[in-house]
């Protein structure tokens, strides 16, 4: 079971002029595999969401007919397990092991059985710990792991993934496409979304390329597709196996010390680590899942308070407040030294527009508004936001969503930057330009500080690397 039957489909989310999505048909076979691809915004989240039967009729207009085993999803939903881009959107529980029995309970599968399909998802995921570890203390890896535990229990016949290792180290990636490998039946359906084009091929027998007007660009098994679409999908975003990306070298040595972190700490969730953050200078912050390296980004951008240790600012970076950590800084002063870029975009937005999300950096920081618009026009048409100016950020697409995160943190033209995972859903052409920007920066003068598991992203941008461990800090 599993079949998919799509025609005509389009989705217009309410209060949004352009259409996510419009004009697809496609028919999907039980058992099939397919690999959904598309430049950012193309709608691939946004047809996986229909698929799934999470499109309410009164949240938007819908065109033509979504159907899975002759059913429209929304009339009976146990047919899918779904993942998210976003694992915190689909954890529901305190305790790890009851959030995978969540689904298992609501389906009525007996009792007898819940725990020994929770134990058995756990370990194919490669979850690292107890079923009682609590969810809140979990990293976005360990997350992402726990929510496709979750879809893997239900044993669906029709399985979607949205990008359901771009939290994840390299070891924890490839040990989730195993998983997925180990759980598909024979009969089961599989529809995923993913940047990782190269990796991901092996879990698939078929490409599917959404057109980003509308319809469905390109059909087939992946050799044709790329070979006949390959030159001219890579141009405009998709990641076409085999197309290298050249390093963006900087333009000179390493400038002053901005920052400095001596023995900082916050148990249990990092180890005391030693780094320094000079301008001029891209550092990229690496290890495993669960590492801390999201914590860090928090302790290096003033959004926590060390448990051990100490954040320090140069006078560089803080002027007279240098001796005062960047924690206890003033809001717009914060703003203005340091721009935080969240490894969950949505947690960093507070406005009900892009346009207003954009500027409110600005305006507290007591920019005049002639200026602030000047800015926010810049930033959007670099971004390529521009058309999504008056949309709410929570309706946009997880790329879109990313790209403003990043915007947001730029608005007031910070020293230093503090990226967590910045170029998490981004096609090829907007993952370029992010890279550019983050060069350009830095041979500006400015730091940038990257957590990421993006090898090439590392190889393009990063001058120097540090590798935190679960007990330790060593840098390259």
């Amino acid at each position: 079971m599993g079949g998919v039957v799509v025609r005509g489909f389009g989705w217009r989310h309410a209060g949004r002029r352009a259409w996510a999505v419009r004009g697809v048909d496609l028919r999907v076979e039980a058992g099939e595999r397919v690999l959904l691809l598309g430049p950012s915004g193309a709608g691939k989240s946004t047809l996986l969401a229909a698929l799934a039967g999470l499109l309410p009729h009164d949240s938007g207009e819908q065109e033509g007919t979504v159907e899975v085993d002759g059913v429209d999803p929304r009339d009976d939903r146990e047919r899918v397990g779904i993942v998210f881009q976003d694992p915190q959107t689909q954890l529901v529980m305190a305790r790890s092991g009851d959030d995978v029995a969540f689904g298992l309970e609501n389906r009525g599968v007996p009792a007898d059985e819940i725990w020994p399909r929770v134990d058995e998802a756990l370990r194919r995921v490669g979850f690292p710990y107890h079923r009682d570890r609590p969810t809140a203390a979990l990293s976005g890896g360990e997350q992402q792991r726990l929510a496709l535990a979750g879809a893997l229990a239900l044993r669906p016949g029709l399985l979607l993934l949205d990008e359901p290792t771009a939290n994840l180290d390299p070891a924890g990636a490839a040990l989730v496409r195993r998983a997925v490998v180990d759980a598909l039946g024979r009969d089961t359906t599989l529809v995923l979304v993913e940047h990782r084009v190269a990796e991901a091929l092996p879990l698939v027998d078929r490409v599917v390329v959404l057109e980003p007007g509308g319809g469905v660009r390109a059909d087939g098994p992946p050799e044709a597709v790329f070979a006949a679409h390959g030159d001219a999908l890579a141009a405009e975003g998709v990641w076409v196996p085999g197309r290298t990306v050249p390093p963006r070298r900087a333009a000179g040595p390493p400038g002053e010390t901005l920052l400095t972190a001596d023995r900082v700490a916050l148990p249990p969730r990092l180890a005391a680590t030693d780094l320094a953050v000079r301008a001029g200078e891209a550092l990229a912050v690496l290890g495993p899942n669960g590492a801390g390296k999201s914590t860090l980004a928090l302790l290096l951008g003033g959004l926590l308070r060390p448990g051990g240790g100490r954040v320090a600012a140069t006078g560089a970076l803080a002027g007279r407040d240098a001796g005062t950590p960047p924690h206890r800084w003033r809001a717009p002063a914060l703003a203005r030294r340091i721009g935080s870029v969240f490894q969950s975009p949505e947690h960093q937005f507070v406005t009900g527009t892009v346009f207003d999300e954009l500027a409110l950096g600005p305006r507290r920081t007591g920019q005049p508004e002639p200026a602030v618009r000047s800015t926010v026009d810049a930033l959007l048409e670099r971004l390529r936001l521009t058309a999504l100016a008056r949309a709410n950020p929570y309706t946009l697409s997880g790329g879109q969503a990313r790209r403003l995160s990043v915007a947001t943190a730029l608005a007031t033209a910070p020293r230093l930057l503090v990226c967590d995972e910045p170029t998490f859903g981004q096609d090829r052409r907007t993952w370029l330009e992010l890279v550019d920007l983050f060069a350009e920066l830095r041979d500006a003068g400015h730091g940038v500080v990257t957590v990421t598991h993006d090898p090439d992203f590392v190889a393009a941008l990063a001058d120097r690397r540090v590798t935190l461990t679960r007990e330790a800090v060593g840098a390259a």
